[in-house]
């Protein structure tokens, strides 16, 4: 059929099963199994704030208690506290950590809108279990009542507060999804307001394009089995009637060939986002930019659900592995 848009011929598929491959693991089979079980999810029109509400609601009362058993179960200290009036969780393993050994600055997910409270609690104690370093979660405000640039300017706040009493050249920002759009955007940010860049950026299946233009938000369309389709009432719920397209909101259109730090970028090739990561890296490289992409087989977004599986620990290795590279090794 025609593309009216682009006055191409589309490609044309015809209907099939597509089922979980056998390269990758057991346990990462059954995932893509379970999350192919999971019906899509309709999100509200973007001006339906109560209807907003309700879906933030119910969402914590179901996280609350995966997160607490989470919680209950990860070797970390934890610290609820207020870094530059911005509630943060101090993750810290029980192994302990070196003093002047890396900080991860961690920025949760969940579509801009989600993910709060215990659950970045549970994400950050997580990271700092699996990492073994010090890990602070900024537990970010959130629309419906605080839209952009209230997300952005929280976790710029945070890093301002972090910078002052210790060496950003031991401080790595990362983030998941949402997450990951955030902590680009506030690494532009940083880089503008003319503050010292920290050592390294992680990108998790980043969101990093609000227009979401990227190729794989068709091609994976359904395939992802956690996200099987856009976010584009999230998104615009999030930007506030703002230009999807500024820097600070979409990433990928930002320039970064006067200064970005060495990122490493991950994704799957089942992942929506997967454009997303593919062309962040490629404009990360062009700029000259210390830029690693990594794509797990078979991935969906955001690795393969919670449970102990193999293909999500590499990831963590990864990560910790790229945190060693990028910041000075503790004397």
């Amino acid at each position: 059929m025609a593309d009216e848009e682009h006055g191409q011929t589309s490609v044309k598929l015809p209907a099939r099963d597509i089922p979980p491959p056998r390269t990758i693991s057991p346990q990462a089979r059954q995932a893509l199994i379970e999350g192919a079980a999971t019906p899509a999810t309709n999100w509200p029109a973007a001006t339906d704030l109560a209807g907003w509400r309700e879906r933030l609601a119910a969402s914590n009362a179901m996280w609350e208690p995966m997160a607490q058993a989470m919680l209950a179960a990860l070797p970390v200290t934890i610290d609820t506290v207020q870094i530059a009036g911005v509630t943060c969780h101090d993750c810290v393993p029980d192994a302990g950590t070196a003093n002047d050994g890396p900080v991860y600055l961690f920025i949760h997910g969940g579509a801009f809108v989600f993910g709060g409270g215990a659950f970045a609690k549970a994400t950050g104690a997580r990271q700092a279990a699996a990492l073994g370093y010090r890990v602070v979660s900024v537990d970010y405000r959130m629309p419906p009542d605080h839209p952009y640039p209230a997300a952005p300017e929280d976790c710029l706040a945070v890093y301002r507060a972090l910078q002052a009493g210790t060496d950003p050249r031991r401080i790595v920002i990362g983030g998941s999804s949402a997450g990951g759009n955030l902590a680009a955007a506030v690494t532009l940010m940083i880089r503008d307001q003319g503050l010292p860049l920290p050592a390294g950026l992680v990108l998790l299946t980043p969101e990093v394009d609000l227009t979401e233009s990227g190729d794989s938000f068709l091609t994976n369309e359904g395939l992802d089995v956690v996200l099987k389709r856009g976010l584009p009432e999230c998104n615009a719920l999030y930007a506030n009637g703002h230009d999807l397209t500024q820097p600070y909101l979409s990433p990928l259109f930002g320039d970064f060939t006067s200064g970005f730090p060495p990122t490493l970028v991950q994704t799957g090739t089942r992942d929506l986002f997967l454009s997303n990561s593919v062309l962040f890296h490629r404009k990360l490289r062009e700029a000259g930019v210390d830029a690693e992409l990594h794509v797990w087989e078979a991935m969906p977004h955001a690795g393969f659900g919670w449970g102990e599986v193999p293909e999500n620990r590499e990831i963590e290795r990864e990560v910790a592995r790229f945190i060693a590279r990028v910041v000075p090794q503790p004397t």
